[in-house]
């Protein structure tokens, strides 16, 4: 408990800081390649972000932001970027300049969070996602080395459904190691001074969820200072934290323009607010020093003071000043995500039929003795087999979250960001695509920072999370249309990456299994069978992505049916039909995911080629990009896109319309230039 003079001085010291970031804050918009700053939501966000990270209350490192056992923050109101930014600059995770030219193609601050950035964990932007994320990253919290996780909101941010899901689950998990900080600031989108739906009864919303509510004037760090220190040393009663910062939109800013939800800021008006800043934080220098100058003959005090100016960067002497922030963020460790463990893996009888749940458990009986296996369920966990393996060895590590396939996603992604091996499960139709695209962004925005010569990442940082979506093509037979999945594989092939592996054998599941225990494999979109089935193969599969199996090759073929999941048992059949009744030889391609080349192989054989498929058509349609791709003599055909140099979708970072026009080679310009050269 620090004395009242050392929570006076305190208090002073983050005010001064306060002032620093705001300045810091506004000279980044200055200098954003568009001026564009998110004003009102990260002024209103500084108080309860500087009270957090220079209060003494989080356990971090900013050497390794990856490192066991510290405390996580989560900004789940991306928006308010700005604001992490500057105090993230300031404390070393990177340098000063990375806040100059922001939003552009050049610059990895964008206009909303993710991992690229250095220090940051997951992307956040879609609201009420991070949230969940940071539930996660709490549940993991609870197992082996402790630690905290802190997740600051805006009170907009409560009218998103997904949120309930976390606040919920958390409670229900008893996750007392879990702070909300809700920037409660009455202002969203189109309104800085009104909400389209008000959340006014947040406190009693929370705490009839069974989480701890600390209401607090946001605008004063005493009382957060305060709500920090009790979810800090308060004795843990299995309640959830969730402290309510009462305060303005723009909150700190001297303009009234800066309470708009984004701005434009011209030099004139970024010059003008810079100087009411500096003339702010000048008189509560003076308060300091006075201060100090008061109890001189206070050791304790002066040097209790000069021990929190060193945290927060800044000297006194006979002044306060900002000290040259340094850098300390190395690149992280290499993380080894092979499972390193001998198991004993099922032997199937040939002659008999096996449920890929059943599969899935008794492959993860033996896997999920490594702790770096982890596993989340909604909607029917039997369907998959997870929780019935991996909680066989620990149930901790086996969470079913109801019906909250949102929620169940976004945990998912925290585990895996720790390193886990994790795995996620529902129905096909039942994955909520806006989760998975922003996951996708995380996985991107990790592996360019691995790429990258000083990027903070190394190997293994990647997500390695697995989508095991039940019952695909016809698997769900009389449930109807809204649990049918043949149209999940088409929208999940959209989502940049991703990779596809759609399983037929039991014998195959176990060599896919085997095949993502290597590690490194990135987000995996798994689709396995409801009802049993037949063995194929008689011998574990070598399973290698890209590639295509022959499950009946016959050395005079006429034809070939390709096929993938339980539609290959359908082909076999046919093949053995056309053989009896026919005296045609027909082979039959199982294709668990997509192997181009075997494809433009089959078509160059001039044999003739049926793709059955229980879906929309996924093979059928790669297999028409590939053709069309071959270089024809007749007729040059070009495609110009967002797409990656190998033709497959990927997200675009924040720049301006004319720098996105040029990085993709979309100006006229380029297009001439691309035709010219063509023609």
């Amino acid at each position: 408990m620090l004395k009242r003079s050392e929570r006076e001085a305190l208090i002073q010291l983050l005010q001064i800081k306060d002032s620093d970031i705001r300045i810091l804050t506004v000279e980044q918009g200055r200098t954003a390649v568009d001026q564009g700053i998110h004003s009102g939501g990260a002024f209103s966000a500084v108080i309860p972000l500087t009270a957090l990270f220079y209060g003494g209350f989080m356990n971090y490192r900013v050497d390794d932001p990856t490192a066991d056992g510290q405390d996580i923050f989560v900004l789940s109101k991306g928006h308010a970027v700005a604001a992490m930014a500057s105090i993230y600059a300031d404390l070393g995770y990177f340098s000063m300049e990375m806040l100059k030219n922001s939003r552009s193609a050049e610059s990895l601050l964008n206009g909303h969070p993710g991992p690229i950035l250095p220090g940051v964990h997951v992307s956040t932007g879609p609201l009420g996602q991070g949230c969940c994320a940071a539930q996660g990253f709490a549940a993991a919290g609870k197992l082996n080395t402790p630690f905290d996780v802190y997740s600051l909101l805006g009170d907009g941010e409560l009218q998103e459904g997904i949120v309930w899901e976390a606040v919920m689950y958390a409670a229900h998990k008893r996750l007392d190691n879990l702070c909300f900080i809700i920037d409660k600031n009455h202002g969203q989108l189109d309104r800085s001074d009104a909400m389209i739906l008000p959340m006014d009864r947040a406190e009693d919303q929370f705490s009839g969820f069974g989480w701890k509510v600390v209401s607090v004037d946001g605008m004063q760090y005493g009382q957060l200072l305060d709500a920090l220190q009790e979810f800090k040393e308060a004795p843990r009663t299995g309640r959830p934290t969730v402290i309510i910062s009462n305060t303005e939109k723009g909150y700190g800013a001297f303009s009234q323009y800066f309470t708009n939800h984004k701005i434009t800021l011209s030099d004139k008006l970024a010059s003008q607010e810079a100087a009411l800043q500096k003339q702010r934080r000048g008189w509560r220098e003076a308060q300091l020093l006075e201060l100090l100058d008061r109890n001189r003959e206070d050791n304790g005090l002066t040097e209790f003071i000069q021990d929190a100016a060193k945290r927060m960067n800044l000297i006194i002497a006979d002044s306060v000043k900002p000290a040259e922030p340094e850098v300390k963020l190395k690149r992280a460790p290499q993380r080894d995500k092979r499972i390193h463990i001998d198991v004993q893996l099922p032997v199937l009888n040939p002659e008999a039929s096996y449920s890929a749940s059943e599969i899935i458990t008794s492959c993860m009986k033996e896997y999920a003795r490594d702790a770096r296996i982890a596993s989340i369920d909604a909607d029917l966990a039997t369907t998959s087999g997870l929780q019935s393996g991996v909680g066989h060895v620990d149930r901790h590590r086996a969470l079913n979250v109801g019906i909250a396939e949102a929620n169940m996603m976004n945990i998912g992604e925290a585990f895996a960001s720790l390193g886990y091996q994790t795995w996620v499960s529902t129905f096909c139709p039942f994955f909520d695509i806006k989760v998975l695209r922003r996951i996708a962004i995380s996985q991107q925005e990790r592996l360019e920072a691995i790429e990258l010569p000083d990027g903070w990442l190394s190997k293994g940082h990647g997500l390695d999370l697995t989508f095991l979506a039940t019952a695909p093509n016809l698997e769900t037979r009389t449930n109807g249309a809204t649990h049918m999945g043949n149209d999940d594989i088409m929208i999940i092939n959209e989502i940049g990456s991703i990779r596809i592996i759609d399983v037929s054998c039991p014998n195959q599941l176990i060599g896919i299994l085997k095949w993502v225990m290597e590690g490194n494999k990135g987000l995996l979109y798994i689709r396995i069978m409801r009802a049993p089935s037949a063995v194929i193969y008689p011998e574990v599969v070598n399973f290698e992505y890209g590639k295509g199996y022959y499950a009946v090759q016959k050395s005079k073929a006429q034809a070939v049916i390709i096929s993938s999941g339980r539609g290959v048992f359908e082909a076999v059949e046919a093949s053995r039909l056309l053989e009896e009744n026919d005296q045609l030889e027909v082979s039959v391609v199982d294709m668990p995911s997509l192997d181009t080349d075997l494809l433009l192989e089959l078509y160059d054989s001039g044999m003739t080629m049926l793709f059955a498929e229980q879906n929309n058509g996924y093979l059928w349609n790669e297999f028409r990009k590939a053709v069309f791709a071959k270089p024809s003599r007749t007729t040059v055909c070009l495609a110009v896109n967002t797409s990656d140099s190998t033709g497959r979708p990927h997200y675009i970072h924040s720049a301006t319309y004319e720098q996105m026009l040029d990085q993709f080679g979309l100006s006229p310009k380029n297009l001439a230039e691309t035709l010219r050269g063509s023609i």
